[in-house]
Parts: structure tokens; sequence; C-alpha cells
């Protein structure tokens, strides 16, 4: 969505959705509340978290039950 209007699906954008609010994306405009990332928010919520979502802390890759290789362990002892 841009102040001009939106270029998605023959000038159709989506609203957004609840898990949204709060996040630096979103922008009101006369029409309501959009993300001027994506025009349809409600996509990128429905296989978990939105890639672009700037309110949400993003795991770093480590994992959150505390198990680690044993291989890759064993190599950052060696050095």
């Amino acid at each position: 969505m841009e102040k001009s209007g939106c270029r998605f699906n023959g000038g159709h954008c989506h609203t957004i959705i609840e898990q949204c609010e709060g996040c630096q994306r979103v922008q009101e405009f006369s029409g309501g509340k959009y993300c001027i990332s994506f025009p349809d928010p409600s996509v990128k919520w429905r296989s978990g978290v939105c890639s672009m979502a700037t309110h949400v802390k993003a795991s770093n890759g480590t994992q959150a039950n505390g198990k680690i290789n044993p291989l890759k362990a064993s190599k950052r002892r060696g050095h």
C-alpha cells in the first residue's frame, strides 16, 4: 500500500490483521490500516510469524531444547 493507492490484485489491498498491531510497517490510510510491505498480511501469518514483523522477536537460530550436535561441539572445542 502506498499513498497513491494499492498496486496489488487490481488495486485491492487487504487491511492488517490482529497479529500486525504494533509493527512499524503498518500505516494508516483513509481506508484503514495497511501493511506497506505486503498487500495481504493474513497470508504472511498463516505459516507462523510474518517474516517482516518488526514487533516480534525472531529466534537467532539457537536450539530451544538445549541440544547440540556432538560432532560440531567437538570441533569447536578443538580450536
